[in-house]
């Protein structure tokens, strides 16, 4: 895969201003990026802009917390698939988690999935840095079952983002048909060539034109 394929180029800060988004797009078309990885609110706008190209759009879902009911997220996901969204990142319930409570866990991400299935890809964020290394192998068996095409580190907003140690984890746990996701901190091109040789297809980063 050439490494723009791996770029999910990404502004999800509460400031960005419609110029930054459409600036956003106007990079991932010249790169050809994967996707541009955008708040649900700029999904509409880079839909229309990315019309006719190889470029997806991506939204969050449940951003940045993971702790709206199960509902919301499912409303959420079907209302940015009308709105022209490709793929959904839908955070986890981390404090459900937190409490042992894997059916819970597992049924909030297979309504996501469910909502999303054959209109849009689905990728999971466990957040792993607040998560123990066997939580984090227990959740990447969860989303393995779900049937979601990803698994995600990270938001970008908690405490940390992803490391390759992490990467490989969920690599290792969640089976060949579940790809991962890395983000969150990957800023140098030494930060991309660990991901992506720990198991990473894909990197979310504000930085993807430096990256390449």
């Amino acid at each position: 895969m050439e490494n723009n394929k791996y770029i999910d180029h990404t502004v999800l800060k509460a400031e960005a201003t419609r110029q930054q988004v459409e600036q956003l797009v106007a990079e991932a078309k010249a790169h050809d990026f994967a996707a541009v990885c955008v708040n649900p609110h700029w999904v509409s706008l880079c839909a229309d802009l990315l019309k006719g190209t190889n470029v997806n759009v991506c939204t969050v879902i449940g951003f940045p917390l993971g702790a709206n009911t199960t509902a919301v997220k499912v409303f959420e996901t079907e209302d940015a698939i009308r709105n022209g969204a490709h793929e959904v990142d839908m955070v986890i319930n981390i404090g459900e988690l937190k409490s042992g409570n894997m059916a819970f866990v597992e049924q909030d991400i297979q309504a996501v999935v469910d909502a999303a299935k054959e209109k849009a890809l689905t990728k999971v964020i466990i957040e792993t840095s607040l998560l123990t290394k066997d939580e984090i192998k227990a959740v990447s068996k969860i989303v393995a079952k779900t049937g979601a095409e990803f698994i995600k580190t990270s938001t970008g907003f908690s405490t940390g983002g992803a490391t390759a140690e992490d990467v490989r984890l969920m690599a290792e746990h969640s089976g060949e048909a579940v790809e991962v996701k890395a983000s969150g901190g990957v800023r140098t091109r030494e930060d991309f060539d660990a991901m992506v040789e720990a198991g990473a297809t894909r990197i979310g980063t504000s930085n993807g034109i430096a990256l390449i």
